[in-house]
């Protein structure tokens, strides 16, 4: 029997739209450079993402062109979210924090057209522009100095959008046509480009207004702390705009201190960010009681899991904690932290130790974990690789095909993690595939020793690694940042874990240093701290 349905296409041409006419006054708040703030509506939005769809198409732009953008969160940055998706073209966000030869790389492996940057990023434009292969740079003056003359081969993008007659019409855009794309972090091999199409980036979007998800919703007032530039800021800016909740985008400007003020003076509803960026607020509050009078917030975490003591202190602010797990290939939410109804009268503890974990599979996605036997029983102990598929889970890499092996014959993505999953079908990360440690044949999650340790007041950070062992083939060594002040000894955290682990899972070494390196999206670099132990002396 055929369906009756009409047939309409899930384009961003529909959240544009819905935004411009049913929530027009509702503002878009920036902060600049220089610190002061700009303010604007989604009348705004909608008046100059049509008109930046308009003259890219003036420029040449055609169908499925790849448009870059080397920017901070703010409003113009917004405007490409939707002006280049709408015109036909791509929208291609490039990690500003990686170093100038990897920018180049991703840029010419996606074959980027044009670039809009921010006038505050043009010295590292300068570094790359002879690497890069750009027809046209637009450059948003952003910083908030007075107007200075721009470079030659260098278009202001103001006089780029007063260019469009403000009569755009869109195109007839099919909803599987490529939207934008992201590339991944490299942390294994190469950087690889991700394809998100007009129809997934919708679904994540709506995904993200439930209630048993982010639950953003039209009253919200969302500071998305995560940047635009990784995996499209978690989708935060495309889900709000398509129910016209109110945006406070931080610009360059993510310090704790600049980040509560923002909270405090726009009444922020829904926060986003990685753990490090919570423990950084944590930090200044506890060193500034009573500073500011802050809302009541919903926080969302990702990149990194969060321990019991960060989800915990959160609480005691009162402040709520969802963790969203997912991949760039993934959109990026592919599980949720959700507390189930028979779980809310759980104590306290209890539940968070449920927000800890990855939690369940979103609507529409599929997860499974997965080992040599097959899937693996719901027992929480019995680990496998966690498997994926959904709307708007990644089908292939972008022009990489030699990386066809990280799906499975039955299209299922392979995410390299290692998981579990309990009698109530939660998810629980244990490892990276690259991350377990294996010892005299049996296997140390690198992961629940650093959640175990970050559970010490007095350590902020901790990291655990595998370095080789001429007994052992492998043996933990946890490398910590301790609180200033703290007095802290392998022995006392050796009794501080010892409850939770049997005497062999145990770190054979405990080394305390001031910063533990990062990649640009707040992930530990392990593969860095295990080239800087590799040649580590075992005594005896």
């Amino acid at each position: 029997m055929q369906g009756t349905m009409m047939h309409y296409p899930l384009t961003l041409s529909h959240s544009l739209e819905r935004a411009g006419k049913f929530f027009p006054k509702a503002e878009i708040v920036s902060r600049r450079p220089d610190h002061t703030i700009h303010r604007y509506t989604y009348a705004d939005l909608y008046r100059r993402a049509r008109a930046l769809a308009q003259a890219l198409q003036a420029a040449g732009l055609e169908r499925g062109d790849r448009v870059a953008t080397l920017m901070w969160n703010h409003h113009a940055h917004l405007e490409a979210y939707f002006g280049i998706p709408i015109s036909g073209g791509v929208l291609h966000t490039l990690n500003l924090r990686l170093a100038p030869s990897e920018i180049a790389y991703i840029a010419n492996h996606a074959q980027d057209r044009f670039l809009i940057v921010d006038d505050v990023l043009l010295p590292l434009y300068e570094k790359i522009k002879d690497l890069v292969h750009f027809d046209r740079v637009f450059v948003v003056r952003w910083s908030g100095s007075a107007a200075s003359d721009l470079a030659s081969g260098l278009d202001d993008y103001e006089d780029f959008l007063n260019a469009a007659s403000g009569n755009f019409y869109y195109p007839d855009l099919d909803e599987n046509e490529a939207a934008c794309m992201c590339y991944t972090s490299g942390t294994t091999g190469v950087p690889k480009g991700v394809v998100y199409t007009h129809r997934s980036v919708m679904l994540h979007s709506f995904l993200l207004t439930t209630v048993d998800n982010f639950g953003i919703c039209n009253s919200d007032t969302v500071l998305p702390i995560v940047s635009m530039f990784h995996v499209n800021g978690w989708g935060l800016s495309y889900a709000a705009t398509l129910v016209g909740a109110k945006q406070v985008l931080p610009g360059p400007h993510l310090k704790a201190e600049s980040l509560l003020e923002l909270c405090e003076k726009e009444a922020v509803t829904v926060a986003a960010g990685v753990p490090t960026v919570w423990h950084n607020v944590l930090e200044c509050l506890d060193h500034n009681p009573g500073r500011w009078k802050l809302p009541r917030m919903r926080i969302l975490i990702g990149g990194a899991a969060p321990s019991l003591a960060l989800i915990q202190r959160l609480r005691e602010y009162g402040w709520s904690m969802v963790q969203g797990w997912g991949l760039t290939e993934s959109s990026p939410q592919a599980t949720t932290s959700q507390i189930k109804a028979h779980m809310k009268d759980w104590p306290e503890e209890r539940q968070c130790e449920i927000k800890a974990q990855a939690g369940i599979p979103v609507p529409f996605v599929e997860s499974r974990v997965m080992n040599v036997d097959g899937e693996v029983p719901w027992d929480g102990e019995t680990m496998g690789e966690v498997q994926l598929r959904g709307p708007w889970v990644a089908s292939s890499y972008y022009n990489l095909p030699e990386e066809s092996d990280k799906w499975t014959a039955d299209g299922w993505f392979r995410t390299s993690d290692i998981g579990t999953m309990n009698d109530e079908g939660y998810l629980r990360i244990v490892d990276r595939t690259k991350d377990l440690i294996k010892s005299g044949g049996e296997w140390i999650s690198s992961l629940d020793l650093e959640k175990a340790l970050l559970a010490h007041p007095e350590i902020r950070e901790a990291a655990v690694i595998a370095v080789a062992h001429p007994k052992w083939q492998e043996r933990p060594v946890a490398v910590i940042v301790a609180d200033e002040g703290a007095s802290l000894s392998p022995q006392a955290l050796r009794e501080f874990l010892s409850p939770k682990f049997a005497k062999w899972q145990l770190p054979d070494a405990f080394v305390f240093v001031e910063e533990l390196p990062h990649t640009s999206t707040g992930k530990l670099q392990k593969a860095e701290l295990r080239r800087r132990y590799r040649n580590w002396k075992w005594e005896g």
